[in-house]
């Protein structure tokens, strides 16, 4: 597994986005435990959660808690696991996904985190979405005090632009070291987000990396649904390389920048195993520029 740098640690150039193991359509907890253990097994070290990853109108931190018992039935060690977790979102009984930025809801939230994965400090904390009925910088200015009084030890965003990136900057200083912010071959609108990343020294984590690349293996273009044929030059690739489409691009992504590390989301064990090997899938000149003109 080769690696990347966030905040001054190092981790897993693929991470592992654990949200399928706890909502609609998620696995039995054997499965779940499993499919983390095997993403531990491939030599993952960036687990990546939330307080909202659950089932609608359910308590929250479902997908913490298991990730918890995942990490303490790991028969390996797991010492340098980070564990990133994020906080200001909800998922009512009606299966929608609110936003709560006050300061009082984070660091309550932040809190209750914390307890679930039975840490001393929670490795790192983000804010899940800007609320637009509360200012950014007082949501901010909550994982200011939260870094502070110890309760988290780096921060991050999720789901900003460019002005609010520089903003929490401004306030956090290099405690702030990640931004996760959708990013794929299909959706590419977060690219000014990730060059301003590179610039300030902190990690892209892209959530949803694999959108646009079918789920279907090696199956030839032809084969494809109509949203996908688009993305046919990754299953080509795939082909000629005798691996996932998936895996090719999550190899693509990595040449994106130094700045990213994709955390795919996986509910059974081949499939994160699948992921994790995209780390050491070298990709030729000729193949990323094939895979470049397909993506714009």
């Amino acid at each position: 597994m080769h690696h990347r740098t966030l905040g001054g640690l190092t981790v897993s150039a693929v991470g592992l986005g654990a949200m399928p193991l706890s909502i609609e359509g998620r696995p039995d907890e054997e499965r779940a435990l499993a499919t983390v253990h095997a993403a531990l097994d491939a030599g993952v070290t960036l687990l990546d959660t939330a307080d909202s990853y659950h089932l609608p109108g359910q308590d929250p931190g479902h997908n913490e808690l298991l990730l918890a018992r995942a990490l303490a039935t790991y028969g390996g060690d797991t010492g340098d696991v980070l564990v990133t977790t994020k906080g200001g979102r909800g998922r009512p009984a009606d299966g929608s996904w609110t936003v709560t930025g006050s300061p009082r809801h984070l660091k309550a939230a932040a809190e209750a985190s914390r307890k679930r994965l039975g840490v001393e400090a929670i490795g790192l904390y983000q804010l899940h979405k800007p609320d637009p009925d509360v200012p950014f910088e007082e949501s901010v200015g909550a994982l200011r005090e939260l870094l502070d009084e110890g309760t988290v030890r780096l921060a991050g965003l999720s789901n900003v632009d460019t002005e609010q990136i520089r903003q929490a900057h401004a306030i956090l200083g290099d405690r702030l070291v990640s931004v996760q912010n959708r990013y794929s071959p299909e959706v590419r609108d977060s690219e000014p987000e990730l060059r301003l990343c590179e610039r300030l020294g902190l990690a892209f984590l892209p959530w949803s990396p694999l959108g646009g690349i079918s789920r279907s293996s090696l199956d030839g273009p032809s084969r494809l649904a109509d949203g996908t044929r688009r993305f046919a030059a990754f299953h080509t690739v795939a082909r000629e390389r005798g691996v996932s489409p998936q895996r090719v691009c999550l190899a693509w992504l990595l040449t994106r920048s130094r700045a990213l590390i994709p955390i795919p989301g996986a509910s059974r064990p081949e499939t994160i195993r699948d992921s994790a090997g995209a780390a050491d899938l070298v990709l030729g000149e000729e193949e990323v520029a094939r895979l470049d003109a397909t993506a714009v």
